[in-house]
């Protein structure tokens, strides 16, 4: 057997049985699937039985509610093969979805993991922030641009994830904030290489329900302290400094973020004439022509939250020759 999907269930007996048959019809067939049921009280058991019956690389475990990260944990713990794949019970696969993303391990054996691009729905209930969130994320391709990228989203949806022991074998943890971002960090802050399969292989269903939308650990300022931290264990580690381009609303946020982790800007660059000159928690604010003076051997963190304006701050830093990655990193 080469793949275990892993699929914590939870009360999802309204969306279990389409997501069941996506995996039952995968044109890849050398998978078992490890239903991790959470103390359900809905039916999710009775379709994950009736599934069982039909198709015996289906297993079904039954624990009583602990929550996702346990789910998540335990059922790594089940998975008997060496390559495992993300299933979320609320989501349907499309039928290549598993053979793609294993072809995609198979042909480059520096990638610890892949992910593939997706759509959101049902379109009726997708706001335009989350249809900007897709379009950032299906435009994300390359493990370079999923490393770049790390501070500003999730560069991958944690449910189309087909990943190696190596990844999946260090767990979940949870800190109070998105398990799945933290997974990706942790792995990226490993060295690990994380790639993608361009192709929109993976429905995302948007629930009012779902925990991305009620469980406080997915809230902004939540996704904003994983990302301090992760920034304050790598790039920004034995620094106490650093410039910080951007003080919008994310820019705040990040900064407060990072001050109670033990780092504090040196400086802060802005384009808005009204704050240039001025002092935010003590730090002067500059305008972006004098960075290379001010920056020295300190990391620039730059959090832009809209795509253009960072596209352009992207540009600016290149053009200064700062290198994204060893010199500065976006956030948002």
């Amino acid at each position: 057997m080469r793949l275990s999907v892993l699929l914590p269930v939870f009360n999802a007996a309204a969306t279990l049985p389409a997501c069941l048959a996506s995996i039952r019809r995968q044109t890849f067939e050398n998978w078992e699937c490890v239903i991790l049921d959470d103390g359900s009280t809905d039916g999710s058991r009775a379709v994950a039985e009736a599934a069982v019956r039909q198709d015996p690389r289906f297993r079904l475990i039954v624990q009583p509610h602990a929550g996702i990260v346990t789910a998540l944990n335990r059922g790594l713990e089940l998975c008997r093969a060496p390559i495992i794949a993300r299933m979320d019970a609320d989501d349907v696969m499309r039928r290549e979805r598993l053979e793609r993303q294993v072809a995609a391990l198979d042909a480059d054996p520096s990638l610890a993991a892949v992910g593939c691009h997706v759509r959101l729905g049902p379109r009726e209930t997708v706001s335009a922030r989350l249809a900007e969130y897709e379009a950032w994320l299906n435009g994300i391709t390359t493990p370079e641009a999923v490393a770049r990228d790390a501070f500003v989203e999730c560069p991958v949806a944690h449910p189309t994830l087909v990943m190696r022991h190596e990844m999946a074998g260090s767990g979940y943890r949870d800190c109070g904030w998105p398990e799945d971002y933290d997974l990706i960090l942790r792995a990226l802050g490993r060295g690990l290489r994380i790639g993608v399969v361009a192709e929109r292989l993976h429905f995302w269903r948007v629930r009012p329900e779902s925990l991305s939308r009620t469980d406080a650990r997915y809230a902004i300022e939540r996704f904003t302290a994983c990302k301090a931290h992760h920034l304050s264990r790598g790039f920004l580690a034995d620094r106490s400094e650093y410039v910080l381009w951007g003080y919008g609303r994310t820019g705040r946020m990040l900064h407060a973020a990072l001050a109670r982790l033990g780092h504090r800007p040196a400086a802060i660059v802005e384009v808005h004439p009204g704050r240039i000159g001025q002092r935010i928690h003590g730090a002067p604010v500059i305008p972006p022509d004098r960075l290379p003076e001010v920056a020295q051997d300190r990391r620039v963190v730059a959090s832009v939250a809209r795509p253009g304006p960072r596209a352009d701050v992207r540009a600016a830093l290149d053009a200064m020759g700062f290198v994204e990655g060893r010199h500065y990193v976006c956030a948002a």
